[in-house]
């Protein structure tokens, strides 16, 4: 049901956001150049590796050593706005057509951190990745690691259609509001290292 759901949705909008796509796909070209699009490996359910598509939104720029500088120094102004507006993640809808994502569920974060997670914390693997999730309208990159990955796995847990409908009006007005888009004093979140936080770790 939550797989023909999201197909309906994906679908029968179509109209609406395939437009703003292009525009998008086009403003991206004008003000970072090519490639349009971020791709990036990222674990889905059950841990299996995927390709995320977005809209690129930083430049590709490194130090001396050839190493990416931080978010915040290639993070654009225009790059900046797309987040705002979260519509740097409108591609994410191809994954949801290709059965990688959902509509709703745990945001797909990054491969390295598959082995940091407690065994609570896993659980967010058991349903597909999310374009929005019970974290992001609970508070999204304001939220702290542990607090995101705990609405996480309520989402798990409680996980139902009419839940899934509440989150994404939930979202529409998150989105509007531009509420949590970056944790303080970071781009957008610090990396998740649960072993910096222990007792005597540097």
């Amino acid at each position: 049901m939550k797989r023909l759901f999201d197909l309906f949705v994906v679908v029968i909008t179509a109209p609406f956001w395939l437009p703003v796509l292009l525009i998008v796909a086009v403003l991206v070209r004008v003000n970072l150049g090519s490639p349009v699009f971020f791709r990036q490996r990222r674990p889905g359910r059950g841990g299996r590796i995927f390709e995320i598509i977005k809209f690129r939104t930083m430049l590709d720029a490194h130090d001396r050593a050839g190493r990416a500088l931080p978010d915040a120094e290639r993070l654009t102004a225009f790059g900046r706005r797309l987040r705002d507006t979260s519509l740097d993640e409108l591609p994410e809808l191809w994954n949801i057509l290709r059965g990688e994502m959902s509509l709703v569920g745990p945001r797909p974060l990054l491969v390295q951190y598959l082995d940091r997670y407690s065994a609570r914390q896993a659980r967010r693997h058991e349903v597909p990745p999310g374009l929005t999730g019970l974290a992001q309208i609970k508070g999204r990159n304001a939220l702290t690691w542990e607090a995101k990955f705990e609405w996480d796995v309520t989402y798990v847990e409680t996980r139902t259609l009419w839940l899934d409908l509440r989150i994404l009006l939930a979202t529409v007005g998150k989105v509007l509001r531009r509420d949590g888009i970056s944790a303080q004093g970071e781009a957008t979140m610090p990396e998740f290292n649960p072993d910096s936080q222990r007792p005597g770790a540097p």
